[in-house]
């Protein structure tokens, strides 16, 4: 009989998620919420599969990783609700939260710094009103305010430009600068922006600790750091 933990989530193959999996495979049963699962096959968008998924599992907790994430490509469907960008970060984020409101399970949201606007001059604070300025960032804002809205235990842990200690066939932000230097293609760096960049391997263990401690509420979960782009790019 198997002493792991039964954990519910979405994004485990990503970016993120596969390092949470990497690092705690022999502690966690992972279950993944995934179109590509050629076991069960899950579309968040669609509210029936993910309250049948939910509501059939043992697990306590959701870990909910999956989001449409490319800012770029968020701008460009800005104001479509019938886009990629709107149904996987809030349809489907909404599918999940009524399934863990109705089974009670703890919901952990991985959120962005993208839902604030970037102009306050020292680091944001849990206590920040969001006020995003695009597209992507108000998407995850309008998941943010669902997932607060629950009656049953839930946990937003804001992180932001991860990356992690090895290369994926996606690449991180480390991932793409490197690319770009040796390409000789990186444009000037501003030194007026500034950010505090996630090390993925580190969030992972913060994931665990949210578990373990079933710590709630809304947790900054990036570098305790603060970097400018020129910064970050030159070391």
């Amino acid at each position: 009989m198997s002493n792991k933990i039964a954990l519910l989530g979405t994004g485990l193959s990503g970016l993120v998620g596969s390092k949470f999996v990497e690092l705690f495979t022999s502690k966690y049963d992972f279950d993944n919420f995934d179109l590509t699962n050629p076991q069960r096959p899950i579309d968040i968008t669609h509210p029936q599969q993910v309250a049948t998924a939910i509501t059939n599992s043992p697990a306590k907790f959701m870990v909910h990783m999956a989001a449409f994430t490319d800012v770029t490509g968020a701008w460009l469907q800005t104001g479509d609700k019938n886009g990629p960008c709107w149904q996987v970060n809030v349809v489907g984020t909404k599918n999940i939260v009524r399934a863990c409101q109705k089974t009670g399970k703890h919901l952990i949201h991985i959120s962005t710094a993208y839902v604030f606007d970037g102009i306050k001059t020292t680091p944001y604070l849990e206590t920040d009103q969001p006020h995003p300025i695009e597209w992507y960032g108000q998407t995850k804002a309008e998941a943010e305010s669902l997932v607060t809205s629950l009656d049953s235990p839930w946990t937003i842990l804001r992180i932001d430009q991860p990356f992690r200690s090895d290369e994926l066939s996606r690449p991180d932000v480390v991932g793409k600068i490197m690319a770009k230097l040796k390409a000789g293609s990186l444009p000037p760096q501003f030194t007026d922006h500034t950010f505090g960049p996630t090390y993925i391997d580190d969030f992972a263990q913060v994931l665990d600790w949210v578990i373990r401690t079933q710590a709630t509420g809304i947790w900054h979960a990036t570098s305790n750091e603060t970097w400018t782009d020129f910064k970050f790019a030159q070391t």
